[in-house]
């Protein structure tokens, strides 16, 4: 493994936590990728199962990095991104599967402007393989209340894919189920801000770096498959209180401090609503865990005001792919259910 010019070295990081089967298929398909230079590096982060005596008998290529405790994704990927040598990141979920070809449109891409930053594959289901996943979809974008979006996703609508969306275009975020990314950058960025834990990490990964002047694209020529929701499950209730949690500490720390606070009071509302329909519905799991995030937030001032820090160290560029309109109001009111219609 060394670097090339057509093929510099490309340094795979697959956090893990628990399910050998998952990452049995996600390891094989990676060993028919056609890219011929990889090191691919899993971290386990604590898995209470032989998932590492599982790695070490049946993959022994992989560099296995092992953690004393479970890091989350945006953990994970920075324990394994500190014992990368390629110059590009590769960060994959470990539910995945990939197209042989899928890698070295996403190098070419890279190697092509020195402005991007981080490059997204085209993301379909494994279940249902004629279809977008939701994670992700076909690149991503955020309306200025910090609800995310896709090109072949909206809340819980997904697209068939239907070629649509096949031209590489700029994004606002490419989805942590797969992204190339410069390792150059996500050393200057520190990585994924750990704070999060998982969900949203590479949103405000990506954010940051187009502050920075980077651009973010995706490559609908590469191709893979996700199984989406295999750690944490869509109906857990966990999996709200993060993206509820982490989405409103995007809103109040990425932004300027005056667009923070014109924000927070509509989306706070919008929040209200979520919580009135969770408690009509009877999902009281989930009406705790935006009540809990609401509790972190407040219990954390100190800490969203050093992550501003950030915006007051750099001579940030304002980035220009935020939706300026409400994508809730797009899509429950006006009903505009797919992405080419809004």
């Amino acid at each position: 493994m060394t670097e090339s010019s057509t093929h510099p070295l490309v340094s795979v990081v697959i956090p893990h936590y628990a399910g050998t089967e998952i990452l049995s298929e996600c390891l094989t398909s990676l060993k028919n990728c056609s890219y011929p230079n990889l090191e691919i590096i899993v971290v386990d982060n604590a898995s209470p199962d032989d998932s590492v005596y599982f790695i070490k008998s049946n993959f022994q290529n992989v560099i296995l990095i092992q953690s004393e405790y479970n890091r989350g994704f945006a953990g994970g990927c920075n324990f394994g991104a500190q014992h990368a040598k390629g110059k590009y990141l590769l960060i994959l979920n470990n539910d995945t599967i990939h197209n042989p070809d899928w890698i070295d449109p996403l190098v070419k891409m890279m190697e092509s402007n020195p402005k991007i930053s981080a490059v997204q594959p085209k993301i379909l289901n494994y279940d249902n393989r004629d279809y977008f996943d939701y994670a992700g979809a076909c690149g991503g974008f955020m309306d200025k209340y910090c609800f995310p979006f896709a090109q072949g996703r909206i809340f819980n609508t997904v697209e068939k894919d239907n070629g649509q969306y096949d031209d590489p275009c700029k994004i606002f975020w490419a989805s942590g189920t797969a992204f190339l990314t410069q390792k150059s950058t996500f050393d200057t960025l520190g990585g994924f801000d750990e704070t999060l834990f998982a969900h949203m990490e590479e949103i405000d990964y990506h954010w940051k770096s187009q502050m920075l002047g980077n651009e973010i694209w995706v490559e609908p020529a590469s191709v893979i498959f996700h199984k989406g929701a295999v750690t944490l499950p869509v109906s857990s209730p966990q999996k709200t209180y993060l993206n509820y949690r982490n989405s409103m500490i995007l809103l109040l720390t990425n932004y300027p401090i005056g667009t923070s606070f014109y924000l927070f009071l509509p989306r706070f509302f919008m929040e209200c609503i979520s919580l009135i329909k969770e408690i009509l519905t009877f999902k009281w799991g989930h009406a705790l865990a935006i009540l809990k995030s609401w509790m972190w937030i407040m219990g954390h001032l100190r800490l969203l005001m050093k992550r501003r820090n950030f915006l007051t160290n750099n001579n940030i560029i304002t980035p220009d792919f935020i939706f300026k309109k409400s994508i809730v109001k797009k899509y429950f009111i006006e009903r505009k259910k797919k992405y080419f219609a809004l």
